[in-house]
């Protein structure tokens, strides 16, 4: 009889542990597939990162351009303007051949003051604009044709 009291008692404490068991693997379970969603939700909805590109003020070979002269960029992109041979030089957006038309926003992007010293740069972050094309030159050799082009795509 004693032997049969014990059988009835360790039932259920078996199906308890079973059940305990049962649970803790479908909380496992579940855990790993919340884990699972939230980070490949991260993963795809997570924004691309700016970009930074770089112009050289007159080329390496010397000659008085823009490298490159032509420049194609997604809002939000940093364009860095070095200077690096034949100074001095510096960048001013034409107003009539920007987006807007605008004498305010043309003044904005620009960089009047002339720069000398080589690796001396400057830095304007095209976010917040109009796409469309943005041209530029460099005031000192703009009759050498010394100018540039900027798209940014939305």
């Amino acid at each position: 009889m004693y032997e049969l009291y014990d059988e009835v008692q360790l039932k259920p404490l078996e199906v308890t542990m079973r059940l305990i068991a049962l649970v803790s693997k479908s909380l496992s379970l579940a855990l790993c597939t919340i884990a699972l969603v939230v980070s490949t939700f991260l993963l795809v909805v997570s924004p691309a990162s700016a970009a930074t590109h770089t112009v050289k003020m007159g080329a390496d070979n010397g000659m008085l351009k823009f490298e490159p002269s032509t420049l194609t960029i997604q809002s939000g992109d940093t364009v860095k303007w070095v200077n690096n041979k034949l100074p001095p030089h510096n960048v001013v957006f034409d107003d009539k051949a920007i987006p807007t038309n605008s004498k305010d926003l043309a003044n904005k992007l620009s960089h009047q003051q002339l720069m000398f010293a080589p690796g001396e740069s400057f830095e304007v972050t095209f976010s917040d604009l109009p796409t469309g094309d943005y041209s530029y030159y460099c005031a000192p050799h703009r009759g050498a044709g010394m100018a540039g082009k900027i798209t940014v795509q939305g």
